[in-house]
């Protein structure tokens, strides 16, 4: 064993659930530097660990990527912020870019930086406090959650998912994306609506159970059915066609974890026992183009390319094979990113006896921001710890299926390889058209509701010359047949104000 292998040595997980008795409304820095002191203890080292932690790492908040507001303000460095708090002085801190794959890049970033020597140990860490910032703010009480800290960190920036031309047509929010995505992958299967929700009801059941029995859940609770989950209810209302609200990410989270990354050498001397190491057997990550610019609307190439090269990575060498990898979590802020990945690509059954999650899922278990992976890839190592020798994957997705990182880790030794290459077969998309006439047909779509009911609807589509077009719908008409009846495929009148296509139901 290269004595400068990076291994996993700790890592930490908290909640913080309203009118609980130990709720103390924390802020996400509070949060944060609560699991790096548990990823510190979960070590269990013979001496203080603290000043051997030379970088950290900080998931972006929901603040500071700009999808969440801070009424009570928020540090103006938040890796630093969150290091004080926690004790560490460490030599640089880095504030992630923004992505739900972040985790996974920043814990393999710390990985490669300790396998070239550059340290010896660094941590990752991420909270967010959106719950307790709502909560507080509902009561009419104020926090102040704004500081300062001296010193330099690397921001990674806060780079925008969302395009002008998808903004300007209403794709506005992650239902509304991932429902474009969505209904174009039951196009391609030819469901119906009724079919498709009860499919989504039944792959998100087991994840509901498993939330119910993790003590690091956002929200307590019983195990939700299939039933009630494809239901439409009014507390189930639809949020963006196809999804009801049971099946959309939960951000409404007090949640934080962490993770701490050593060397062997630096693991040993510090008196860490050699059962808490896991190993780094594989990982690759691979991106998207912008939703409109993508081939099959509801395919996810980049994902299949990871998967195929940080499973290649691990596996190929033992012969072993996805059949054998005993602990699994998939990314689920929406069931598309379930399907495209572990259904579609790797051909598992979503009643897979392994589960397809260790941690409930956003749903369920609570969406943390970016930072949801940082919760799997720490319940994979504890799961690991309690089966030696077995292999865990963890798959962790950014923007509209925009970003995924995979990740293979297990307890049985391993010389750290890095990043594998993911290798893409993506078809080429279609040309896009601008501002369009005439007619089209729908090819995926979404119909946008608010409490009251639908608001608009946004389709894309296929001209006769086969170009794209994007379009929205504000007509009562058109939302009101698109709601009656399956609009896949159905023929629109199209035109243009100038800035914005616009399209009705013909016929």
């Amino acid at each position: 064993m290269n004595p400068s292998t990076p291994v996993i040595v700790g890592v930490g997980q908290v909640v913080e659930r309203i009118g609980e008795a130990e709720w103390q409304g924390r802020s996400a820095a509070d949060l944060a530097a609560w699991a790096a002191e548990r990823a510190i203890a979960d070590a269990g080292a013979a001496r203080d660990l603290k000043p051997s932690i030379e970088v950290v790492s900080a998931i972006r908040t929901f603040e500071d990527s700009g999808a969440a507001p801070s009424p009570f303000g928020k540090p103006d460095k938040f890796p630093l912020a969150v290091a004080r708090r926690a004790g560490l002085k460490p030599k640089q801190a880095i504030l992630e870019a923004v992505g739900g794959q972040s985790p996974v890049t920043a814990l393999v970033e710390m990985a490669e930086r300790v396998a070239r020597g550059e340290i010896a140990a660094g941590m990752v860490f991420g909270a967010e406090a959106i719950s307790n910032a709502r909560h507080l703010s509902s009561q009419g009480e104020a926090r102040d959650w704004a500081e300062h800290d001296e010193g330099e960190i690397e921001d990674r920036g806060s780079a925008r998912m969302l395009t002008k031309q998808g903004i300007v047509h209403g794709i506005v929010s992650a239902p509304i994306a991932y429902a474009l995505l969505e209904n174009a992958r039951r196009a391609r299967l030819g469901m119906s609506r009724e079919d498709y929700r009860a499919a989504m009801g039944e792959l998100f059941a087991p994840f509901s159970a498993v939330a119910a029995q993790n003590p690091y859940s956002s929200a307590a609770g019983e195990p939700l059915s299939a039933g009630a989950i494809a239901t439409i209810t009014p507390k189930n209302r639809m949020i963006a066609d196809p999804f009801p609200l049971k099946v959309v990410a939960r951000d409404q989270v007090n949640m934080g974890a962490a993770m701490l990354v050593m060397s062997a050498a630096a693991a040993r001397e510090a008196g860490i026992p050699e059962d808490r190491w896991v190993y780094i057997h594989g990982a690759s990550a691979s991106a998207e183009p912008d939703i409109l610019e993508r081939a099959d609307l509801g395919a996810y190439p980049a994902a299949e390319a990871a998967l195929d090269a940080a499973l290649g990575a691990a596996l190929g060498a033992a012969g072993k094979s996805i059949g054998e990898v005993e602990v699994l979590d998939f990314y689920s802020c929406f069931p598309i990113a379930v399907y495209s990945t572990a259904i579609d690509h790797l051909g598992l059954s979503q009643d897979d006896p392994r589960g397809l999650t260790v941690t409930g899922g956003l749903p369920y278990f609570g969406g943390a921001g970016n930072g949801y992976s940082s919760h799997a890839i720490a319940s994979t190592v504890e799961r690991l710890r309690e089966r030696p020798g077995a292999f865990g994957l963890v798959g962790a997705n950014g923007g509209f299926q925009s970003k995924y990182a995979a990740l293979v880790l297990s307890t049985a030794p391993a010389q750290f390889a890095g990043w594998s290459e993911a290798v893409q077969h993506r078809p080429a998309p279609p040309e896009l058209a601008d501002l369009v006439e005439g007619s089209g047909t729908i090819e995926t779509y979404t119909v946008v509701h608010g409490r009251g009911g639908p608001t608009y609807a946004v389709a894309i589509g296929r001209l006769s010359d086969g170009r794209r077009f994007i379009a929205r719908s504000d007509d009562p008409a058109t939302l009101a047949a698109m709601e009656a009846d399956d609009p896949l495929g159905r023929q629109v009148a199209l035109s243009n104000d100038g800035e914005r296509n616009a399209f009705t139901l013909a016929g």
